[in-house]
C-alpha cells in the first residue's frame, strides 16, 4: 500500500476511493488529475492510483464501493495497528475491520471516530502474512 519511503508515524500514507462504476470513476480522477490508474498486483476490482507527487504524496487505490454512505477511506501510518486499535477503543472510537495483512507490505484497519468518521490504519511490515 505505502510508498518504500521512509515516512514519520501518524502520516497519512494511503487513501481509498469507493467508486460504483470503477472504469466512469478511473476515467474522471485520470482526466482530472492525471493520476495514472492501474491494476494493482493481479488484483481484481482493484486499481491502484499513482499520484505522481513527491514521495511524501501519498498513493490510493479505486475499488469498488461496498455500501451507499461509503466515503474515501484514509490510512494513517503508525508503528503497531494492534497498539493504536487498543487506544482507538479507549478513546471511544470503534475498530469496524480488525488486523489484516497485506502479505510482504504490511498490516491494516479500518476504524471510525468518536463522530462516526472512518478512516485506516497501516503498519508497514515485509514480513506481513495472512494468518
Amino acid at each position: 500500500m505505502a510508498k518504500t519511503s521512509k515516512k514519520s508515524p501518524a502520516s497519512i500514507v494511503w487513501f481509498n476511493v469507493p467508486a460504483d462504476d470503477i472504469q466512469r470513476a478511473r476515467k474522471f480522477y485520470s482526466g482530472l488529475f492525471g493520476w495514472k490508474i492501474k491494476p494493482f498486483r493481479g488484483m481484481k476490482d482493484f486499481l491502484e492510483i499513482d499520484t505522481a507527487g513527491a514521495d511524501a504524496s501519498p498513493n490510493g487505490g479505486l475499488t469498488g464501493r461496498k455500501n451507499g454512505e461509503q466515503g474515501v477511506t484514509h490510512y494513517v501510518s503508525v508503528d503497531s495497528v494492534e497498539k493504536s486499535s487498543a487506544k482507538i477503543e479507549k478513546l471511544g472510537g470503534k475498530i469496524c475491520v480488525g488486523k489484516t495483512a497485506v502479505p510482504n507490505m504490511g498490516y491494516f484497519a479500518v476504524c471510525q471516530d468518536t463522530e462516526g468518521n472512518s478512516f485506516g490504519l497501516w503498519e508497514t511490515n515485509a514480513a506481513a502474512k495472512q494468518n
